[in-house]
């Protein structure tokens, strides 16, 4: 066992000086992501500052009408919160898809945005990976494969983004809001994970020492009428193949708005902007969503042994849209 210091801070302010200045710190919340990979040993802080009992839980009505969800409500209070249900049930539905109840429990709002990549070649340290170590290679793309990127990704890293949660956020137009010793920040989801490029290491734009205090949600007239569907290799807890958020406005038969958001097929959370531009105005038909889908994956660059997703993605985006145009007629 490495050793390493432990704080519980009671402020945010004490948190962040604890973490200043030291590469070896890292925040603890929940734990479940953060724990395995300390146990592999693709972690090895110096020290940990547990943020759970700092005041960041909860869940409040923003001024806009939108919701504020504090970085450590755990995911299963985000889930089962009346307004979240009501106004954004894509996002209910992506957190009781992600995980078991047991973490559920135990994983916050702020971690989920941090979950590192699953990719088996990432957990194994005796494989090359530019996540872990830069410079190494990227095992995967030559080698196991199938449920890796065909959005977004670079010869340097085909991994993808584990995380429902983000998914749905991403379709809402979520912004987190973050802390650092020189003040308070926020930023939109859309502009937190950078491209993968040739940095792969670098999974958000947020600073060094910097703490996620809260996700905002705005408020929107379409984000009631919104679904969450994931398709995963075993009817339990799994990882996306792939997965859609979308939330659409339909009337008399018009596309008035749309929000899609793809998960499993990209280093991101996959905000489905081409889809959603050739949807405006148009007539919310299943022809209609099948040719949204097919311009949004036209950029797609399977691998050897992923191109299923391009069909699965395709197929799954027009499931969901059918659903919630018959639901929104």
């Amino acid at each position: 066992m490495k050793e390493f210091a432990y704080d519980r801070p009671a402020q945010v302010r004490e948190a962040l000086t604890l973490v200043a200045g030291n590469a070896g710190a890292r925040y603890l919340g929940g734990g479940t992501n953060l724990v395995d990979l300390m146990k592999s040993e693709i972690e090895t802080p110096s020290r940990l500052v547990d943020v759970r009992h700092l005041p960041l839980d909860g869940i409040h009505e923003a001024p806009d009408g939108g919701l504020v969800i504090g970085a450590t409500t755990t995911n299963s209070d985000v889930a089962a919160h009346p307004e979240v249900r009501r106004r954004y049930p894509a996002l209910s539905q992506a957190i009781l898809a992600g995980a078991s109840g047991q973490l559920r429990n135990m994983a916050t709002a702020g971690g989920n945005l941090l979950q590192r990549t699953r990719c088996a070649y990432f957990a194994d340290p005796s494989e090359p990976c530019n996540k872990r170590v830069p410079g190494s290679g990227c095992a995967a793309i030559t080698g196991e494969h199938h449920n890796h990127a065909i959005l977004g990704w670079s010869d340097h890293c085909v991994a993808t983004h584990p995380s429902d949660m983000a998914v749905a956020l991403a379709a809402f137009d979520a912004v987190v809001h973050y802390e650092t010793l020189d003040g308070v920040h926020e930023i939109p989801l859309s502009e937190f994970y950078p491209p993968v490029g040739d940095t792969p290491q670098q999974e958000t734009v947020l600073p060094p020492g910097a703490l996620i205090t809260a996700v905002t949600l705005p408020a929107s007239a379409v984000s009631p009428r919104s679904r969450y569907r994931k398709v995963r290799e075993r009817a339990s807890y799994a990882f996306a193949n792939v997965s859609v958020a979308a939330a659409l406005d339909v009337h008399e038969g018009t596309v008035r708005g749309a929000r899609i958001a793809l998960g499993g097929l990209a280093s991101r959370p996959w905000r489905a902007r081409v889809a959603e531009s050739v949807l405006r105005d148009g007539p919310g038909t299943a022809d209609m969503f099948r040719a949204a889908a097919d311009a949004e994956l036209s950029a797609a660059r399977p691998l050897n042994d992923n191109g299923y997703k391009v069909t699965l993605a395709r197929n799954l985006i027009e499931a969901v849209l059918t659903e919630l145009a018959e639901r929104t007629e």
